[in-house]
């Protein structure tokens, strides 16, 4: 069976591909954290285990689920015609328990969240999230289903928040970022190039790229591709020295955007959407080139 339970070197699941070698790492108790994948016998994700050990500590590294909401809400507040609730930054689903399976055919691995009265407390919506992880040659297929069962119309944000490893960050650098996007240090509208320089220094910018967006380790000489589905097509990338990795985030709308409104989105009752995305691995890059 391609899904297997390991206590090594923490405790997690762990999907075979059928071919290829490729693997996945699970952990659906802490927020069905995609916490390993290795691809093309690449280790491409980047995981803080000694902060992982503190069940305490929010996670920093592998690939966190962001929802209701992505970023953070002025005082953590959410006001809405039901009271005012509080929602941490980037929601709750990254802290709660998912359930795994492996998905039919074989072909990859499931993690659902449904609402409970946890959530109600926080979000007082019902929701059941799917998401789906596939294994390609050379990349990883993502899809969440976001299903309303619930009889009042569902708003909502969501986003991906992988970590992935760099030689250094000295030697990362982003291609297929439009020329100006949002600062989120300065909460202001910003030139993208020159953020790109201060990589090194620590970033979070979110961008509207009208393409694929490129993770490059000129050192390795590979890069991550990013190539991701409207509504799923907003790009965060942030950078945390001197951790040695760059997230590379697809989100469906700004922070704020339950509040704002702006890329908002909001299914009927009984409806289901389907966002989707995809991280491809591109080797063999010239390690002499230096894009931005």
């Amino acid at each position: 069976m391609p899904l297997t339970h390991r206590t090594t070197p923490y405790p997690h699941w762990e999907f075979s591909a059928a071919a290829g070698g490729d693997l996945l790492r699970l952990v659906p108790e802490r927020g069905g954290l995609l916490s390993g994948w290795r691809c093309n016998g690449r280790e491409l994700l980047y995981l803080d285990e000694a902060r992982f050990a503190d069940p305490a500590l929010s996670v920093r590294g592998g690939m966190p689920v962001l929802f209701p909401i992505c970023g953070n809400l002025p005082g953590d507040q959410l006001p809405l015609p039901q009271g005012c609730f509080t929602l941490r930054q980037h929601g709750f689903a990254r802290d709660l328990a998912w359930e795994l399976e492996e998905l039919k055919g074989g072909d990859g691995v499931g993690l659902t969240l449904a609402d409970s009265s946890a959530t109600q407390a926080m979000f007082p919506f019902s929701f059941r999230l799917q998401l789906e992880l596939r294994p390609e040659p050379g990349a990883l297929a993502i899809a969440v289903l976001v299903h309303n069962p619930g009889p009042v119309p569902l708003p909502f944000a969501l986003g991906l928040h992988p970590y992935f490893a760099v030689s250094s960050l000295a030697a990362a650098a982003l291609e297929g970022l439009p020329d100006h996007c949002f600062d989120h240090g300065t909460m202001a509208p910003a030139a993208t190039a020159p953020l790109l320089e201060q990589l090194e220094q620590g970033i979070d910018l979110l961008a509207e790229p009208g393409g694929p967006v490129r993770l490059l380790d000129r050192q390795a000489g590979v890069a991550l591709e990013l190539q991701a589905e409207a509504p799923f097509d907003l790009a965060v990338v942030w950078s945390d020295p001197p951790r040695s990795m760059v997230c590379l985030e697809p989100w469906t709308a700004p922070r704020g955007a339950l509040l704002s409104g702006e890329r908002r989105l909001e299914l009927a009752p009984g409806q289901t959407c389907r966002l989707a995305c995809r991280y491809g691995l591109i080797t063999c890059l010239d390690r002499r080139s230096t894009p931005r």
